[in-house]
């Protein structure tokens, strides 16, 4: 469904991608792992159009989508949530739901004033699926709670809920277990697992807790220095000289070799 070819992403002299090359197969939840600086956010940020690459190419379903902005692409159902949720605060559960489709009739002033009717309807329509929406997060129980008012897992949770309210067809999540505990987080990966088997979701996912990847995640691809390093099974990764250079270092890979330790 995605393929990122040769794609570079530089800040001055600081290469955060450096010729970043990956597919993410279509109907997969793939994982994305690497040591802190490793690019994976940056190029999350560029695949989803929050930033423009220095040079490389984007596709989706074959279309050059490279540099189109987020809004773009969210119509051509490539989302992303963040690792701190960008819930409206002082919005309810359900209103955070509702307002997410685009093009609704009563966002025009003209249709404001003489298609009520018609704006009845589709808020009625709206109200429905974000309640539906709510019932399969499990959380239908929160609907009129404001959204500031939720723990971190709670708000993942309605993150993931606003990408159903327009089908996406592909999901970035960045670090979606951070600040979460663990019985969220497992509530958060059984909704991922649902909406990959039920609706045909594709997710790409970054996360550390590995144990979260294991569960959800196959393939694997690790990052570092801008690059893909690796991809197969969590097992494969793990036993991968060169992934755990990248993540210790060379003399703490000796060290775990020979059961040495480092204080």
């Amino acid at each position: 469904m995605i393929r990122v070819e040769n794609l570079h992403r530089h800040f001055g002299g600081f290469r955060a991608v450096d010729g970043a090359s990956l597919e993410i197969a279509k109907g997969s939840i793939t994982g994305l792992v690497g040591p802190n600086g490793a690019g994976k956010s940056t190029l999350f940020n560029v695949i989803a159009g929050a930033l423009p690459p220095t040079s490389g190419t984007v596709t989706m379903d074959g279309e050059d989508i490279t540099g189109l902005p987020p809004h773009a692409l969210f119509h051509k159902g490539l989302l992303r949530t963040f690792q701190i949720a960008h819930e409206f605060s002082s919005m309810s559960c359900r209103e955070n739901l509702m307002m997410v489709p685009g093009g609704q009739t009563g966002e025009s002033l003209w249709s404001a004033w003489f298609g009520r009717g018609r704006i009845a309807q589709e808020e009625a329509s709206l109200l429905k699926k974000a309640d539906e929406v709510l019932e399969f997060l499990t959380i239908s129980h929160l609907r009129d709670e404001k959204a500031g008012n939720l723990s971190g897992g709670q708000k993942k949770l309605l993150e993931l809920g606003r990408t159903m309210m327009v089908d996406a067809k592909i999901v970035f999540l960045d670090e979606v277990g951070a600040g979460v505990n663990r019985t969220l987080l497992n509530t958060i990966a059984d909704t991922i697992v649902r909406l990959n088997r039920e609706r045909g979701y594709t997710f790409c996912v970054i996360e550390h807790d590995m144990d979260f990847i294991g569960r959800i995640c196959d393939p694997v691809i690790v990052m570092a220095e801008g690059k893909k390093l690796a991809e197969g099974t969590l097992d494969q990764i793990k036993a991968n000289d060169a992934v755990i250079e990248a993540y210790l270092g060379t003399g703490l890979k000796n060290a775990a070799k020979t059961g040495e330790t480092t204080a």
